[in-house]
């Protein structure tokens, strides 16, 4: 019992050790194994089986009549399952997709308001939606812009700055 008990505190432990060193293993060997065993060999996996196999085979150990033989055959089992669902799982949150990152050539074609006078052939500021939220960034325009202006973005000059015209309507 006390060996059972020993490798799920283990286990346990490893998982908590895992969210620091996840991936040491499969890193190992100068990348040689890398793609081997995709994934298999990652510390959480590790830690599932371990865990399950300490924690199952006790409670069979524990609550039944069963030798050391079946609660050792119930522990791996019990541990396998948990260690491929644990792949299973951390594969299906590995693949989960976000949208793409907005980056400053999607806010050509914007507009927004002046914030800072933009004085002809000099910087200002502006302030525009990026994906939803307000973003205040350097705009320089070939004419006298006023605060408060509605304006167009027409270039990106950079990842703060922008080129933007009055809209005249």
């Amino acid at each position: 019992m006390t060996l059972f008990l020993g490798l799920g505190i283990a286990g346990v432990a490893l998982l908590a050790l895992s969210l620091i060193f996840d991936g040491i293993l499969e890193g190992l060997f100068g990348g040689v194994l890398d793609g081997l065993f995709d994934g298999l060999l990652s510390l959480p996996v590790i830690a599932g089986f371990l865990s399950m196999l300490g924690f199952g085979g006790a409670i069979v150990l524990g609550t039944t009549g069963a030798g050391t033989v079946a609660a050792t055959a119930a522990g791996l089992f019990a541990g396998l399952v948990a260690a491929w669902l644990t792949w299973k799982f951390s594969r299906a949150l590995m693949r989960d997709q976000t949208a793409a990152t907005p980056r400053g050539d999607d806010l050509v074609g914007t507009s927004g308001s002046v914030v800072t006078a933009i004085p002809a052939d000099g910087y200002g500021e502006v302030l525009l939606r990026l994906a939803g939220q307000p973003v205040k960034l350097a705009a320089k325009s070939p004419v006298p812009v006023e605060r408060g202006t509605e304006i167009w973005v027409e270039a990106a000059l950079s990842t703060t700055s922008v080129a933007v015209r009055p809209v005249e309507r």
